[in-house]
């Protein structure tokens, strides 16, 4: 059991009550009944049996005993998370927010990571919500494959994002995206995960609550995607689930969480309460089998939805050959649709008209698209 020092003892006694609330609210806490000057709020146990979890949460700092009550609080959410009391009074502090908690099975002591392992999830889990906030960016026609290039939305979503400290539970890398509050949807427009996203409007939900949303809505579908890939061989679930908020982007995202190593993950989430997500959002689980078949979804997807409207190459001709009426270059570059700069030769064929540009190109080492 962890000793509350007087510094947190200070904190405690500072924190309003609206932050206490919405606390125990996103942990799953609820009021039971109201009593003079506070309500009691309850947490029942799914994994013990007996009565459930009681605090007894002042609604006022008017009161004499308002430091006492909040530190009886604190010291019950310390034994009930296993949890020190600094790290929940700091989280007590934070504005709203959309939690995930990316769960890694890496070897060795628990509360450890191979760097390695840690790096290529940390770009996975941006990649991740970069693929999410383009989802929800779109309206109604969703993307199989997003163009590299990302819209300013996409890329201050991505920015706001914090990391927080690590968790209990083998190695626990836990993000945040704050929810902007006072002005929630009304309960008729607030959205299930799985809905089709619309086009933003002043009183819908937040873009980052939509990107929470696709977020979760996206990794579930490929996780059944994966499942229906590995039972019955066939990848149409990706294709069936695009709308959904599944990309290519984003299974690519997953994969990368995994390592090079292909190592299973499990995604968690909690909502924010202050707009909270009737929906039942349980952890995301992903295994090496599941790596695999993701894989082989995104291959499949980038090769049938890329290509639609042709792939745009970016980079530097490297060679030239003209002959018996033959023209083509070699373009040293990458493919602008890809997220990735992977750089790569590619030889391409030449109309005439395009032999005198791509010889002016290939003298001055001047860039091209083709």
């Amino acid at each position: 059991m962890s000793v509350i020092t007087d510094a947190e003892f200070e904190e405690a006694s500072a924190l309003a009550p609206d932050a206490v609330q919405r606390y125990l609210r996103g942990r799953g806490w609820s009021p039971a009944r109201g009593l003079v000057g506070g309500e009691l709020w309850e947490l029942a146990s799914l994994d013990e049996p007996g009565p459930p979890y009681e605090v007894l949460v002042p609604l006022g700092r008017r009161f004499r005993d308002y430091s006492a009550r909040v530190l009886d609080i604190l010291e019950t959410l310390t034994v009930v998370e296993e949890r020190r009391p600094g790290d929940i009074l700091r989280e007590m502090q934070l504005p709203s927010a959309d939690w995930q908690f990316l769960r890694l099975l890496p070897p060795g002591p628990s509360g450890t990571a191979p760097l390695v392992d840690v790096v290529s999830a940390l770009t996975g889990l941006k990649d991740l919500h970069t693929a999410a906030a383009a989802s929800a960016l779109s309206s109604e026609t969703q993307q199989a494959v997003q163009p590299a290039s990302k819209p300013q939305a996409v890329k201050d979503h991505v920015a706001a994002v914090r990391l927080d400290q690590t968790r209990v539970g083998s190695y626990v890398v836990t993000a945040h995206t704050p929810i902007p509050v006072g002005l929630p949807a009304p309960r008729s427009e607030q959205l299930h995960i799985f809905d089709t996203p619309v086009a933003p409007r002043p009183t819908a939900e937040p873009y980052s609550r939509r990107v929470s949303r696709l977020l979760y809505a996206g990794v579930a579908c490929a996780r059944q995607a994966a499942d229906e890939a590995l039972a019955v061989g066939s990848l149409a679930g990706f294709e069936r689930f695009v709308g959904a908020g599944l990309s290519a982007n984003l299974c690519e995202a997953l994969i990368k969480i995994a390592g090079e190593e292909r190592r299973g993950f499990g995604l968690g989430y909690a909502w924010s309460p202050e707009l909270p997500v009737e929906q039942p959002s349980p952890p995301v689980d992903v295994d090496s089998r599941h790596v695999e078949a993701l894989e082989a979804g995104a291959k499949d997807l980038r090769e049938r939805f890329a290509r639609e409207d042709g792939a745009e190459l970016q980079g530097m001709v490297t060679r030239l050959r003209h002959e018996d009426g033959w023209r083509e270059a070699t373009i040293y570059g990458s493919f602008v649709h890809e997220d990735s700069a992977r750089m790569r030769k590619v030889r391409v064929s030449l109309r005439a008209e395009d032999l005198d540009q791509a010889t002016l190109a290939f003298r001055h080492g001047a860039e091209v698209r083709v």
